[in-house]
């Protein structure tokens, strides 16, 4: 037969349970009241381990969507810039063309009438190049990856290379931004630049060429409108995958959030019940042990 025995408990052992409750108490206290002052759940790793990687692993993805972002603002940068030189090169294209028609008109124009037409093709033609050799940040956008300063030299000859500059907008979006000035200005004697000097001279010594020249310029004028078709595609690819990863970097700001930021009016409303715990442990603990030595000593 087992014969149990009553647990001795004395005052000593039910003072240091009372401190260990209170300790407890104030334990939790102390990190509601952290909480409440920082606005995170997460202060430290070990608050929550699950809680810290999922927050990091957002973070790091975040990080990755601004980048795509910041890509796509400045491929677009670069778009722009193709576009507005592009519009200016059509616009001088077309002027050449006015003037061309002009000069066909052997009845009403005569020699220093066509030289007047022909200076002012020259002057065209060095505008024109002007704008082929347009650049972004110091580097021409119509020549490639070249580390040169230009695209075109003085005669038009092509000194860029066949590189392309891209950025990368998304995770499998990789979008050309920059335009292949071969493709937008012509090579060969369908070059843009090759024309209007064949006009120049034309206009001097022999107008009856003025007519294949006409043909010749609509011809790179409609290579030069492609292009800006070709840009205006690229540019709204860019702009959707930019909105694509800020409204994803929205979503995932919103879980960061939920894994890393408190409930406000829960949180507050469990200190108010810690600390109401608290006192109410303070004043138990108080009078848990009453009686003193000199008591049993009257």
């Amino acid at each position: 037969m087992t014969v149990s025995f009553p647990q001795r408990v004395t005052e000593r052992s039910l003072g240091l349970a009372n401190l260990r409750n209170l300790q407890g108490n104030l334990t939790r206290l102390g990190t509601l009241q952290e909480q409440l002052s920082s606005g995170k759940q997460i202060s430290r790793p070990s608050d929550s381990p699950t809680g810290t990687i999922s927050a990091m692993q957002l973070r790091g993805e975040m990080r990755q969507l601004e980048q795509y972002d910041r890509n796509a603002e400045d491929g677009k940068s670069w778009l722009t810039t193709a576009d507005s030189a592009l519009q200016s090169g059509v616009d001088l294209v077309r002027q050449a063309r006015d003037l061309v028609l002009q000069g066909r008109s052997t009845g009403t124009m005569d020699g220093p009438a066509r030289e007047a037409l022909a200076i002012q093709v020259d002057s065209i033609r060095s505008s024109l190049l002007d704008v082929a050799n347009t650049t972004y940040l110091d580097r021409p956008i119509f020549g490639g990856t070249t580390a040169g300063a230009t695209a075109f030299d003085d005669t038009g000859k092509y000194v860029g290379d066949a590189g392309m500059v891209q950025r990368t907008a998304g995770a499998d979006t990789r979008i050309r931004v920059d335009v292949d000035g071969r493709a937008a200005f012509g090579t060969g004697p369908t070059q843009v630049f090759d024309i209007l000097a064949k006009i120049s001279t034309d206009l001097r010594n022999d107008p009856t060429q003025l007519g294949g020249d006409v043909d010749a310029l609509d011809t790179a004028s409609r290579g030069m409108q492609a292009q800006l078709s070709d840009v205006g595609s690229r540019y709204n690819r860019l702009t959707q995958a930019g909105e694509a990863a800020a409204n994803r970097m929205t979503d995932m700001k919103s879980t960061l959030t939920e894994v890393e930021d408190i409930d406000l009016p829960a949180t507050i409303t469990e200190f108010q019940l810690a600390q109401s715990a608290y006192q109410v442990a303070l004043s138990a603990t108080a009078k848990v042990v009453q009686p003193s030595l000199l008591d049993f000593l009257r």
